[in-house]
C-alpha cells in the first residue's frame, strides 16, 4: 500500500494536467515554447504515472480497470467485478 501522500500527489498532478490541457495544446500548436516553459511542470501529461486507484500500487497496473493486478485478483475472486469469472478448463 502506497503512502497517502504519494496517492494525493498523483491526484494533484491529474488535476493540473486537466486544467492546463487546452492551454498546452494551443501553445504547442502556435510553437510558443517559451510560454510552455513557464507553465507548471506537473501540468505535463508525461509526468503522470498510472497507479492503482485503491491501493496506489505503481506496478502491475491494468488500464481497463484502473487497478493493480493484485487488487484485481482479490476483487474478482470476491465477485466484486461484474462479468469476470475465474477460468477453468
Amino acid at each position: 500500500m502506497a503512502r497517502e501522500a504519494v496517492k494525493a500527489r498523483e491526484r494533484k498532478r491529474e488535476k493540473l494536467v486537466a486544467r492546463y490541457a487546452d492551454k498546452r495544446a494551443a501553445l504547442k500548436a502556435e510553437g510558443d515554447y517559451e510560454a510552455l516553459d513557464k507553465l507548471p511542470r506537473n501540468s505535463s501529461k508525461v509526468r503522470l504515472h498510472n497507479r492503482c486507484k485503491l491501493t496506489g500500487r505503481p506496478k502491475g497496473y491494468m488500464r481497463k480497470f484502473g487497478i493493480s493486478r493484485v487488487t484485481f485478483r482479490e476483487m474478482a475472486s470476491a465477485g466484486k467485478i461484474p462479468g469476470v469469472t475465474k477460468a477453468s478448463w
